[in-house]
C-alpha cells in the first residue's frame, strides 16, 4: 500500500512539472509573438508615415512612392494575421523593402534619402547596380542603371525572388516580375541575367549560379545576418506564398512580357 501510495505521489509531481513547463512555453511563445508584433509595428508605422507625407514628382518617384504604398497595405495586412513571430518578421520585412521605395523616391526628388534601413534578407548576396546598362533581350530593350532617369523608372531594393537574385538599382521594365507571380524563373531568365550583369563589379554572380539559384556567400557560410535567403523575405505586394516571395505586386501591374512561362 505504501509503494503505491509513493507511485502516485510521484505521477502527481511529474504531471504538475509537465503542466508547469507546458504554462512556462505558452507564456514565452505569447510573449515573443508580442515583442515580434510590437518591431514589426514600428517599422509599419515610420513607413506609413512617409507614404502620406510625400508625393512623387516624375515617373521614378511616383512608381517608388505606389510601391511604397503598396508594401505599408501588405505589411498592415500581414501584421494582422500573423499568428506566430515568423509571420510578424515577414510583416516587419514587407515594411523595410517599403521604406527602400520610400529612400529610392526621395532620391528621384533630390532629396535626402533619410536614415538607413536595416538590411533585407537576401540583400547584400545580390549585390547592386554599379553601371549603367541596356541590353537587347527578346526583341526589346532592357536597361539597368544605378540612378533613377525617365528611361528606368523602375526600382528594386535588391534580394532574392524565387531563390535567385535581383540586383538592387533601378530599371526600365521589372523584369524578375514573372518569377515574382509565377514562383518560378523562365526558361530565358538565365540568358537575361548573364547579358544584363556579366562582369558587373556590383554583381556576385554568374549566369551559372543564377540557373542553380546557388549563392557562393551561403556555401561558404556568409549569408546575410546568418539567414538562409533562399526565399524568405522576397516582398512585391501582395501576400506571402509561405515561401517568401507574392502572389502580386505593383510596378506598374504585373509583367507578362518577354519572359516563357
Amino acid at each position: 500500500m505504501t509503494t503505491i501510495l509513493l507511485i502516485l505521489v510521484v505521477l502527481a509531481v511529474v504531471v504538475f512539472l509537465v503542466m508547469k513547463s507546458q504554462q512556462r512555453g505558452s507564456g514565452n511563445s505569447a510573449t515573443q509573438l508580442d515583442d515580434a508584433k510590437a518591431d514589426a509595428r514600428q517599422a509599419i508605422e515610420r513607413l506609413g508615415g512617409q507614404v502620406y507625407n510625400l508625393t512623387g514628382s516624375d515617373d521614378a518617384s511616383r512608381q517608388a512612392l505606389a510601391d511604397a504604398a503598396e508594401r505599408y497595405n501588405a505589411a498592415g495586412s500581414q501584421i494582422d494575421q500573423a499568428a506566430t513571430p515568423v509571420q510578424a518578421r515577414l510583416a516587419k520585412q514587407t515594411a523595410l523593402e517599403g521604406l527602400y521605395y520610400i529612400r529610392a523616391a526621395r532620391v528621384a526628388m533630390c532629396m535626402d534619402p533619410g536614415p538607413d534601413v536595416p538590411s533585407l534578407d537576401g540583400q547584400k548576396a545580390a549585390g547592386a547596380v554599379t553601371e549603367a546598362r541596356e541590353v537587347e533581350f527578346e526583341g526589346r530593350e532592357i536597361a539597368a542603371s544605378p540612378t533613377p532617369s525617365s528611361r528606368t523608372p523602375n526600382y528594386y531594393p535588391g534580394g532574392r525572388v524565387a531563390g535567385r537574385p535581383v540586383p538592387a538599382g533601378w530599371y526600365s521594365e521589372p523584369w524578375w516580375k514573372p518569377a515574382l507571380v509565377a514562383g518560378a524563373w523562365g526558361l530565358g531568365s538565365m540568358m537575361l541575367f548573364s547579358t544584363m550583369f556579366s562582369g558587373m563589379s556590383g554583381v556576385p554572380y554568374d549566369a551559372n549560379a543564377f540557373e542553380a539559384g546557388g549563392d557562393p556567400n551561403v556555401d561558404q557560410g556568409m549569408s546575410d545576418q546568418g539567414v538562409d535567403p533562399g526565399d524568405q523575405g522576397n516582398t512585391d505586394g501582395g501576400n506571402y506564398d509561405g515561401g517568401g516571395s507574392y502572389d502580386g505586386g505593383s510596378d506598374g501591374g504585373f509583367f507578362d512580357g518577354g519572359m516563357d512561362f
